[in-house]
């Protein structure tokens, strides 16, 4: 108040000693000076926005009314295009009846009686306006209204251009007014050929009337080859041009009588902005007050017509005003609220600043510090309490721990024990079987056959003592995963350690194509490794899950009228596939999800300690591969090994018939 007043005061002055300035400016001041510069900004920005506003509305209305207008325009162009498609070819049918050729040749009254008939039944069914037939010399001899009052018979069309084109061999198209019924319509004409000449003319006339009705939600014309406009839902543009005609074209549409001699002049019409797409705004009138059309323009083809359809513009100019407007009130509530935050700025400041003042107080602040040390007391009781808690939890886990290592160490162990215990049972049966065989051999006095069993006896003993070595690989994590393994060799082994019991069984092996695979195979003497059957796990463990699974298998079939198993080997680019198949019961619903937990078993007690498939899996595991269980279509369980494949260059390839001994 107190600038204002001072203001005030200089103004006053200095209207006195300079009149030349306006009382309310103050040279001196620029406090006026910054207000009017601003004043002057936010009206410009006022103006620019709402400008911006209008020109991007404006523009997209425009965009928008060039779509629609462009599918309205290619609509109706395509329904004209149809109709008049569909009559093209009835004048050169009726030339090429023998009722016309008949009554070209020889115009007696029978003629011309079966003519006018049969023109009369054909433009009734094929809903024309008229049909009717010309000699040569122009005179009209049949027509389909010969009964009506305004028939063409007897009627004189050597001067209608679709005439002329007809007898030139020329197919004749032509709108006018009609000489006899004075309505408008679309002759399309056809010569007649009889003997190799021209002896008449037929013509088909369509009424185009109902055309220019059928869309009245925007103005729609149609003009010919000349620019006059024919068609139009605007009656008052009819028989009008868009653009002045010569003299001399003029002249000619008045000698045929196209249009029954119309005055026929141009619209005032004036182009404002033309686009690519056959588009452009037009001004239909005088004056800057006159409606403006975005006029969309096509061509029929045959004949050279054009279909020009007409929007408004008016409804966009509005849109355009409509944004602008609410873009400049817009704006001003921006500037109105600034304003308000501006000034509530200000006296939030004059607050906070007496605030501050009253509230610098001695005895305050004293109140506060002391506050504030009860609360760090608090705090620091409440962190002694929690590192407390934190230290006797922490004991109690690491107690907890301890007590985890030992039972998770006897657990192994248990588990240990019984795996070997459980893998060693089968060598143990074999070396039983060996023993009473050569018990009876050395009977007999085969020596041979004695020698060839206590080789089998040092073979599985060296291979009871390579299971007890392996104790160390089953307890430690880490195991050699490169070792390689012929595929071939340890399923051979396999089933050798497992030959009695096949005795019984039939099996079949297959790898790309069905081979047989007896149960008296014998182990084949293979020294190389072979590329195609060459896999990344350690023998001895590949035999044991190959036994494991063989021999529950084997217990699955046991109760079967016609054991059989089944052995398929896949070889892929980087793995195999062996499944076992088995013709047994199959596994059930409820013991599928434990079949690999160890210690569950399914065998009755003293059969089995339910660990042979939680080894196989874990060797599996370990190796790289997988090992899945689920029941055969056919019926049965079938197991699944899937193993990581090695290739080895410089090995030789071995195939299925490898197996067979």
């Amino acid at each position: 108040m107190a600038r204002a007043g001072l203001c005030l005061r200089r103004s006053v002055d200095s209207r006195k000693a300079m009149p030349q300035y306006p009382a309310f400016i103050c040279r001196d001041c620029p406090f006026v000076t910054r207000r009017l510069l601003i004043l002057f900004v936010l009206a410009a920005g006022l103006t620019a926005g709402c400008g911006l506003a209008w020109h991007f509305a404006w523009q997209r209305g425009i965009d928008t009314l060039r779509r629609h207008a462009s599918v309205r325009a290619d609509r109706t162009t395509g329904a004209l295009k149809s109709t008049l498609e569909r009559y093209e070819s009835l004048p050169y049918l009726l030339a090429e009846h023998p009722f016309v050729q008949d009554l070209l040749t020889s115009p007696s009254a029978a003629n011309v009686a079966r003519a006018n008939h049969y023109l009369e039944d054909l433009n009734q069914h094929a809903r024309a306006t008229a049909a009717y037939v010309i000699k040569a010399d122009g005179l009209c001899v049949a027509a389909s209204n010969w009964r009506g009052p305004e028939s063409f018979v007897g009627v004189q069309y050597r001067f209608r251009p679709y005439f002329v084109d007809a007898l030139r061999g020329l197919v004749g198209r032509f709108f006018g007014i009609g000489t006899i019924s004075h309505d408008p319509g679309y002759f399309i004409s056809q010569p007649v050929w009889r003997d190799g000449k021209i002896v008449g003319v037929t013509v088909v006339k369509l009424n185009l009337e109902w055309f220019q009705g059928a869309d009245m939600a925007e103005p729609l014309i149609v003009t010919d080859d000349h620019g006059v406009i024919f068609l139009s839902s605007v009656a008052a543009w009819k028989y009008h041009t868009m653009r002045p005609l010569p003299e001399a074209l003029a002249a000619s549409i008045f000698q045929t009588r196209q249009y029954a001699q119309q005055n026929i002049t141009s619209l005032p019409v004036t182009t404002e902005q033309r686009y690519a797409d056959d588009a452009e705004i037009v001004r239909l009138g005088r004056g800057r007050l006159a409606p403006r059309y975005l006029m969309t323009r096509r061509a029929i083809g045959e004949p050279d017509w054009h279909l020009m359809t007409l929007a408004s513009v008016a409804p966009v100019d509005a849109d355009a005003r409509d944004a602008a407007i609410v873009t400049g009130f817009g704006y001003l509530s921006l500037c109105l609220l600034a304003f308000y935050w501006r000034m509530r700025r200000a006296r939030v400041r004059e607050m906070i600043r007496s605030r501050a003042l009253l509230q610098a107080s001695y005895a305050a602040l004293n109140q506060r510090v002391a506050e504030r040390t009860i609360d760090l007391s608090q705090a620091n009781a409440q962190l002694q309490r929690e590192v407390a808690e934190r230290t006797r939890a922490e004991q109690e886990l690491r107690a907890a721990h301890d007590e985890l290592i030992q039972a998770s160490k006897l657990a192994a162990l248990g588990q240990m024990a019984a795996g070997i215990t459980h893998e060693l049972n089968q060598p143990l049966a074999a070396l039983r079987g060996f023993s009473d065989n050569t018990q009876v051999l050395l009977e007999r006095g085969d020596q041979a056959a004695v020698r060839d069993n206590l080789e089998a006896i040092a073979a599985l003993t060296e291979r009871m003592g390579k299971i007890t070595n392996q104790l160390k690989l089953f307890v430690g994590r880490a195991r050699p995963r490169n070792a390689v393994v012929p595929v071939v060799r340890a399923l051979r082994n396999a089933l050798a350690l497992l030959q009695q019991r096949l005795e019984r069984v039939t099996m079949t092996f297959t790898q790309h194509d069905a081979r047989q695979l007896t149960p008296q195979l014998q182990p084949l003497d293979i020294h190389e490794d072979y590329p195609q059957f060459i896999a990344y796990c350690d023998e001895l463990r590949l035999e044991q899950v190959l036994i494991n699974l063989l021999s529950n298998a084997l217990d699955a079939v046991a109760d079967a009228p016609q054991p059989h198993i089944a052995i398929v080997l896949s070889v892929a680019a980087t793995k195999f596939t062996l499944s076992i198949d088995d013709n047994g019961p199959g596994i059930t619903d409820e013991v599928l999800p434990h079949l690999f937990e160890p210690f569950f078993t399914t065998k009755e007690m003293g059969m089995g300690l339910g660990l042979g498939l939680a080894i196989a899996s874990s060797i599996a595991r370990e190796c790289g591969g997988a090992l899945e269980a689920r029941n055969a279509p056919g019926g049965g369980a079938c197991f699944i090994l899937t193993l990581r494949r090695a290739v080895l260059p410089d090995a030789r390839t071995v195939f299925p018939h490898d197996l067979v001994s």
